[in-house]
């Protein structure tokens, strides 16, 4: 997700001013509001990532000491443990692969909620310093040998485009064949291990950084009400996204991230985190319109449904076309507005302050 920071501003400045204009409300037992179940699956989470954090940090370790026993000597690695080199290259891959969906998952969440919002920016929406200053993470990556990368963008980009060599200044040697096979396939490189092992350590303390914000987070109505308006919107960027990547445009794709999971599975996951936040404020809208409660919840699986089956036919092999892929983008917004705009409405009518 991108083109978020500026808004979460407003966003904040919004609820300040709107918060003086919350009204009592009678509420029954049975209509009120389960947050505690949206902050209990958070903390599932962010628990789960941290335990990915650590493995991808300690792989990332392990093939730094490699690379630094061979005095960063890319050519001479390559021909040296090549055995322990794939391996803790192998184990860090796979933790990155189990941790994208986890933060996807709870992303909805993190970048829903104006108090957590930065960490999205900084662990997977924000831009580098050189492509949109605006939008530019706030942090510089400071690598084990003293270099200074500055806003190199958001974490899981970095790691990603180091691990699978999708950026040039983040590749310590091309075109490696790690699995013997003889054959070079996608991501087959040694990463510059100064870059990767400064990434992987930096995310890890995020990560944990992340785990203390969301246990000290108190969920509220508003909180949850801004994550659905705010993140359910997002399908076209999602879209435009998967067509730039590889899984649209091929070896064409200039798009150094989302190369290795399709984005129709990022959106699956963010869709099935926000129902969890929608199974938590439906007791509220049902005290409202019961049948409008249940119809949004319907509405909101349909469109995981809709993504999910485009997915299923991309996973069988099918390739989608470019213009395939702005169709179904302008489809699944098409839809997730009139999702939000019957939130929206709900929110009102329950005096629930939202951003304009």
């Amino acid at each position: 997700m991108t083109g978020w920071v500026k808004r979460w501003v407003g966003l904040i400045v919004v609820g300040a001013l709107c918060l003086p204009m919350l009204t009592h409300r009678f509420v029954r037992a049975e209509d009120a509001a389960d947050l505690g179940g949206i902050k209990a699956y958070l903390l599932e989470k962010t628990s789960a990532l941290k335990t990915s954090a650590d493995a991808l940090l300690l792989a990332s370790i392990r093939y730094y000491d490699l690379a630094e026993a061979q005095n960063f000597a890319y050519p001479t690695l390559a021909k040296t443990n090549r055995e322990a080199l794939a391996e803790a290259l192998k184990t860090a891959k796979a933790a990155w692969i189990t941790a994208s969906p986890l933060y996807e998952q709870m992303e909805g969440i993190v970048a829903g909620v104006p108090s957590l919002a930065e960490f999205d920016v900084i662990l997977d929406a924000g831009a580098s310093g050189a492509e949109d200053p605006a939008n530019a993470v706030p942090f510089d990556l400071t690598l084990p040998d003293g270099r200074i990368l500055p806003q190199p963008g958001n974490l899981f980009g970095v790691l990603e485009s180091t691990l699978w060599g999708t950026h040039g200044d983040y590749v310590g040697m091309a075109d490696v064949d790690l699995d013997g096979d003889g054959v070079v396939g996608f991501g087959e490189v040694l990463p510059e291990a100064n870059v990767l092992k400064g990434a992987a350590a930096l995310f890890a303390d995020y990560v944990i950084a992340l785990d203390e914000a969301a246990s000290a987070w108190t969920p509220n109505e508003t909180d949850a009400f801004t994550a659905l308006v705010v993140m359910i919107p997002t399908m076209s960027e999602y879209f435009e996204s998967w067509k730039q990547s590889r899984f649209i445009a091929g070896d064409a794709s200039e798009q150094a991230t989302f190369a290795v999971i399709s984005r129709l599975a990022d959106i699956q996951d963010i869709l099935g985190g926000l129902a969890i936040v929608y199974e938590g404020v439906m007791p509220l809208i049902k005290g409202v319109d019961a049948v409008r409660a249940d119809q949004i919840g319907a509405a909101l699986a349909d469109l995981r449904t809709y993504v999910a089956e485009l997915y299923k036919q991309e996973q069988a092999g099918k390739r989608f076309t470019p213009e395939e892929a702005d169709l179904f983008g302008s489809e699944a917004q098409a839809r997730a507005e009139g999702i939000v705009g019957e939130i929206t409405q709900m929110a009102a009518l329950l005096k629930i302050p939202l951003p304009e």
